[in-house]
């Protein structure tokens, strides 16, 4: 297994840390090895925006849009 050094971490944090392992009944390693894996152990799911969009959104219903009709495009500039 791998280990890591975490030089100049701040005292208040390290205080605030020991607190909370204290809180949970383990070292203060221990509890920085939870909070890791909780923070990024677990990999995010991989999903399309639209679908995350749609999701959100689903519950309050849909809207219906008066689209306008779409126009030819213009002709490119001749550069001649």
């Amino acid at each position: 297994m791998a280990s890591i050094t975490i030089r100049n971490l701040d005292d208040r944090l390290k205080t605030r840390l020991r607190i909370r392992a204290a809180e949970h009944g383990r070292s203060m390693e221990e509890e920085v090895r939870q909070i890791l894996r909780q923070v990024i152990g677990v990999p995010a799911e991989n999903r399309n925006l639209g679908e995350v969009i749609h999701r959100r959104f689903a519950a309050i219903g849909g809207v219906e849009l008066d689209l306008p009709d779409r126009e030819p495009m213009p002709e490119p500039p001749s550069f001649d």
